[in-house]
């Protein structure tokens, strides 16, 4: 009497992180970082492009970056050269330079129509909180970029 095997049940997709790069990633060259920031110039896309511009600039962890406020790098009708913000994890105040190109796509987010009356520089798209969630902050850096 012979039995009838039923064929293996595979998933449809990997499991877990099978397949993807786990730990440290490998920076960005010079030559990506102005390819996004052409392709995010020519989309004509104002906070993707400030955001990815103050990334680069501040080297700040993504939860930082998304509560910068408006008051930490602008003043009296411009961006600030210089601007200091506190860690959230080592709770050490920070000093970084901000760059002309960073600068001028700052100010241009911020005199956006979108921007007005934000306390914070990067508000949620989507929800009426004040700021945007931590778990979206890796992706506010690069994500638009990478779909380009």
């Amino acid at each position: 009497m012979s039995i009838k095997t039923l064929p293996a049940l595979r998933p449809v997709r990997a499991h877990g992180n099978k397949g993807r790069i786990v730990g440290q990633k490998r920076p960005l060259l010079p030559k990506h970082v102005w390819s996004i920031r052409v392709l995010l110039g020519m989309a004509d896309n104002q906070r993707d492009l400030a955001s990815f511009n103050m990334a680069i600039d501040c080297k700040l962890r993504g939860c930082d970056l998304v509560r910068l406020k408006v008051n930490d790098v602008y003043a009296e009708g411009r961006v600030k050269v210089r601007a200091s913000v506190t860690h959230s994890k080592a709770r050490k105040s920070v000093r970084f330079e901000i760059t002309e190109t960073t600068r001028l796509s700052v100010e241009r987010w911020i005199k956006d129509p979108e921007m007005i009356g934000c306390e914070y520089l990067w508000p949620s798209r989507v929800h009426a909180s004040p700021t945007c969630p931590l778990a979206a902050a890796p992706f506010i850096v690069v994500g638009s970029a990478a779909h380009r």
